[in-house]
């Protein structure tokens, strides 16, 4: 009987995938409606759900790609994968209002650029406690701080090693979920209520998947806001780190 039921889900993984994901978000919202009180918002918990999973999926099959790594489950490595990750993103967009993106102005361009600084700072400092000191690979790390697409893409320009191209995707998937799982409870703390609010944030923090992942989980309706900026933050990473950061970051070091 086992083998039955095990031999339908994974024939049929994407429908598979969507059950699971399905009772992973009801359960989530059932324990925030009942043991939190709505105080932690059910995509949140929804997060860090998925993340235990993932932990569990790679340890018993000693994988690398998470629940996916599991036979029957082998679908939810397509549901998660980048195509529909940005099609979802693209889709979100259609859903900003033209004005509002318009009335975000100079403020939501310079918090690109802050956004992206920032991050890169913050990164090569990491990379000096870990005792990284030539230039490639404090870029490299740094530009993986900025979002984990930006860290490869810098690494491959500067032929930086397969070692730092890795720490640099580590570090941009750690800020996303930091971002992802942080933004429901940092909001009210700090305004995240509007397009205006949620534009500028989604160009401080920059990681796509975070930021959009966090809106929902805050207000759904800000998502398509800090998705616009939080894409062109990671253009403006490509163009901006392998280049101009780089020439400073190899005068200084």
């Amino acid at each position: 009987m086992l083998d039955i039921i095990q031999d339908v889900l994974s024939s049929n993984g994407l429908i598979t995938a969507f059950v699971i994901v399905g009772i992973t978000m009801w359960l989530s919202y059932l324990i925030s409606n009942k043991l939190t009180k709505g105080l932690i918002h059910g995509s949140a918990i929804a997060i860090v759900i998925g993340l235990v999973l993932a932990y569990f999926g790679g340890v018993v099959t000693d994988g690398t790609k998470g629940l996916s790594d599991v036979s029957f489950l082998a679908g939810i490595g397509f549901l998660g994968g980048s195509m529909l990750r940005d099609f979802a993103i693209v889709a979100t967009s259609f859903g900003a209002n033209f004005d509002e993106i318009k009335k975000a102005g100079f403020r939501g361009a310079i918090s690109l650029f802050i956004g992206v600084i920032l991050s890169f700072v913050v990164g090569i400092v990491f990379a000096l406690m870990f005792g990284y000191t030539d230039a490639v690979s404090l870029t490299t790390i740094g530009a993986g701080t900025v979002t984990y697409i930006v860290g490869p893409v810098t690494g491959a320009a500067l032929g930086a090693s397969s070692e730092v191209i890795a720490i640099s995707i580590a570090a941009g998937l750690v800020k996303s979920v930091l971002v992802m799982v942080g933004t429901p409870f940092a909001a009210k703390y700090i305004g995240l209520n509007n397009p205006m609010s949620a534009m500028v944030y989604g160009g401080l923090m920059g990681t796509t998947s975070g930021v959009t992942g966090g809106l929902a989980a805050t207000d759904p309706k800000l998502v398509p806001y800090g998705a616009v900026t939080a894409t062109f933050y990671t253009g403006l990473g490509c163009l901006l780190v392998p280049t101009v950061l780089f020439l400073f970051t190899d005068m200084i070091f």
